[in-house]
């Protein structure tokens, strides 16, 4: 082997090692799943093939970090502001309810933790960043600006100090200061005017109350028993179904859709996932001409205080389940346990 191989193959790791903490900053930059991926390999790629240039003035990372702004701000100059339901529509009442979709590029997208959460040691680190890439938490970024917002995640979520944001900006330590003072107002704004579903608190890792709530709520859709999942939501508990821009507020109307639009979600299985620092799962709906079940969403659910506040189905499975490492379908019940992962 070469000492120039050994050199490309060591670059190659190098620049591995970084991937999974690029991947998170893209992803709460752009809000997409999809896009985040496809801006982090743009990165490396443009970071292996211009290496030769880095001089060493910075660290590693922050030039990996600087490339990846920049492909970020790039990929935003378009304007497309991606969002959850709540975010463009009022809640529609289970009477006029009806599913209308809206393009791909609307929507603000799952992500699986294992993909954007680096794994860390200090607990309150760890903390941070999965409520950083909870949906609620997601949505409010998408509002800001798009300097604003590398602003807000490089100093609050990745603690950089203001003048190493400047250094990477271009720009000065008064102005990374401003920015940063807009984005905290307008979060704040943001969460002060947000529903219970934004409000929501979940522990890391989840505390007994929150462990058992959620084993009652897997009994309770598998068995579609609607008595009890109503006693499992909060009164202003949201549910929302992208790409369908229709949204539903209360027990009432959320219980009401499932017996009837939703009733063919009756006898589905659920698989535990990691989504976006929240609790959730992939929703595999009975098949009836195969007698196993299919994919149906990627469900994340919010809760606080002993409720289920925010109730998502994301639903377009192609996408979806890969990304996850999970299959499209599921054989009878008799092989079922063996697919549990």
């Amino acid at each position: 082997m070469s000492d120039g191989t050994a050199t490309v193959e060591d670059l190659d790791v190098r620049l591995e090692k970084h991937r999974v903490e690029l991947t998170g900053y893209c992803y709460r930059m752009l809000g997409s799943s999809f896009e985040a991926e496809d801006a982090v390999q743009d990165t490396l790629v443009r970071a292996w093939r211009s290496y030769d240039k880095f001089e060493g003035r910075s660290s590693l990372r922050s030039w990996l970090y600087r490339i990846a702004t920049n492909v970020c701000l790039d990929m935003l100059t378009a304007g497309n502001k991606r969002a959850r339901p709540m975010d463009l529509t009022e809640s529609t009442p289970l009477a006029q309810a009806a599913l209308t979709p809206r393009a791909d590029n609307t929507w603000l997208e799952p992500m699986p933790d294992a993909r954007v959460l680096p794994t860390v040691g200090d607990p309150a680190e760890a903390a941070v960043a999965k409520e950083s890439v909870r949906l609620a938490f997601m949505a409010a970024l998408q509002q800001l600006p798009p300097k604003q917002r590398a602003v807000l995640i490089l100093r609050e979520v990745l603690a950089w100090k203001a003048s190493e944001v400047a250094e990477l900006l271009g720009t000065t330590v008064a102005s990374v200061n401003s920015a940063l003072q807009r984005a905290r107002a307008t979060l704040s704004e943001s969460a002060e005017s947000g529903s219970a579903a934004a409000r929501a608190a979940t522990s890391d890792p989840l505390d007994e109350e929150q462990q058992k709530l959620l084993e009652r709520y897997v009994a309770a859709f598998e068995g579609y028993d609607m008595t009890a999942l109503t006693a499992l939501l909060h009164e202003d508990a949201v549910m929302t179904m992208p790409p369908f821009d229709l949204w539903l507020t209360g027990p009432s109307d959320i219980t009401g859709f499932m017996t009837t639009l939703g009733a063919a979600c009756a006898d589905s299985h659920l698989v535990p996932v990691a989504v976006n620092g929240l609790p959730g799962f992939a929703q595999y709906k009975p098949d009836p001409e195969t007698g196993g079940h299919t994919a149906w969403a990627v469900q994340v659910l919010e809760i606080s205080e002993g409720r289920i506040t925010g109730f998502h189905c994301f639903l377009d499975t192609q996408r979806w389940f890969p990304l996850f490492g999970l299959p499209l379908h599921l054989e009878g019940k008799a092989d079922e346990g063996e697919q549990r992962p």
